[in-house]
């Protein structure tokens, strides 16, 4: 069986709201997940992934920081219908919320909702966007306490 490669981005989008951290999730076909999508000829992976969460969610955010990467593979069907083992690599940012609306996501997702950080982590089905979550959240609060240790 042939094996493809794809490269893809994607991200964990947040914002504050009455002292609660919010994330962004997409619901495709029986779970709920991360937006993500393949790196596009010329784009760097940054740029994929600020565009995908912007499509799949419908809100725009600002480049955190980088998560991580997780790889996994798949069975697909090549363009002729044949079998084919697709090995994928997706790269995950940390996303600040700065505006947009979730019912403005594209075709592709059935709904975008914002779930409490908490509640988020355990509707994700899949482990390794679960660890993304995690990172997301210890860099969120790292990051507040950064702030507040300034303040």
């Amino acid at each position: 069986m042939r094996t493809v490669r794809e490269v893809s981005a994607g991200g964990v989008i947040y914002r504050r709201r009455d002292d609660q951290v919010e994330v962004a999730l997409i619901h495709t076909g029986k779970r709920w997940g991360l937006p993500k999508g393949h790196v596009e000829a010329g784009e760097r992976v940054e740029e994929t992934a600020v565009r995908e969460v912007r499509e799949e969610t419908g809100l725009l955010g600002k480049l955190d920081r980088k998560l991580g990467q997780i790889a996994y593979t798949y069975r697909g069907k090549s363009r002729n219908g044949r079998p084919i083992r697709v090995a994928k690599r997706v790269t995950f940012f940390l996303l600040e919320y700065v505006e947009g609306e979730v019912h403005s996501h594209d075709y592709e997702v059935e709904e975008a909702r914002w779930f409490a950080l908490d509640e988020a982590y355990t509707k994700l089905s899949f482990a390794t966007e679960q660890k993304m979550m995690r990172r997301a959240r210890r860099a969120i609060e790292t990051g507040r306490s950064q702030t507040a240790a300034q303040g």
